[in-house]
């Protein structure tokens, strides 16, 4: 078995069980399910990148780590604390996402998915702008701040995809769609009723975010590795 094998299944493992608990309602252990997905899937990163990490990387661990305690802590701050956390995991990640890939050259051909993509996430910006929950409302404008945030890594992500359709270019894609959709069911949960089927796809694609973010980190190392041994 590989060094990196048994973190993975553990990781897996705490999704499983996430899930589990999530559709029997025992909230308590869903959260504490949780806790062990960000430290599994850190050491899988750590041991598979032979523990070399940037400082970028290791920043977008820390505050996702942070987002996670605010979460757990359960207090007054703990949603603005984890909004802000976040918010800060996705600006580095975009930076990651501008600064490391090519500029981004349109074909004819990629007009028209481009544009139904910048019409779909800017409908879905303001759509779920708008299901604001009492609270939310207090903090607009970071909560919008957030949105435009993620909508634009988001577009990065997809862009990058239709035009070069690379194998990084998908991981960067999937794990804007697990940020987004786990984003819109946080807030499907403050707006509407208690939901399982809610609960359970906001911690879902919330996990699998982690792991196509880790992934497109790995990845990305490995390209980078690939061209310096080219040249």
């Amino acid at each position: 078995m590989k060094a990196n094998k048994p973190s993975l299944i553990l990781f897996f493992t705490a999704l499983l069980c996430t899930i589990i608990f999530d559709c029997t309602q025992q909230d308590f252990y869903a959260l504490y399910a949780k806790t062990i997905v960000l430290p599994a899937i850190f050491i899988y990163f750590l041991i598979s990148s032979e523990f070399k990490i940037n400082k970028i990387q290791s920043l977008v661990f820390l505050f996702c780590f942070v987002g996670q305690v605010f979460d757990l802590m359960d207090v007054e701050v703990s949603e603005i604390g984890g909004v802000v956390s976040f918010l800060i995991v996705y600006i580095l990640i975009l930076k990651l996402i501008i600064v490391d890939n090519e500029k981004i050259k349109l074909r004819r051909k990629d007009i028209l998915p481009v544009s139904i993509i910048v019409i779909f996430i800017v409908y879905l910006l303001v759509s779920v702008l708008s299901l604001q929950s009492d609270n939310m409302k207090k903090f607009n404008v970071l909560y919008t701040l957030y949105g435009i945030v993620l909508s634009i890594l988001s577009y990065f992500a997809f862009v990058n995809y239709i035009t070069k359709g690379t194998h990084i270019t998908l991981l960067m894609s999937l794990m804007a769609i697990s940020y987004i959709f786990s984003d819109i069911f946080y807030i499907f949960n403050e707006y509407f009723s208690y939901s399982i089927v809610l609960v359970l796809i906001r911690d879902v694609t919330q996990i699998l975010a982690y792991f196509f973010m880790v992934k497109y980190f790995l990845e990305k190392a490995k390209i980078r590795k690939k061209a310096l041994h080219n040249n």
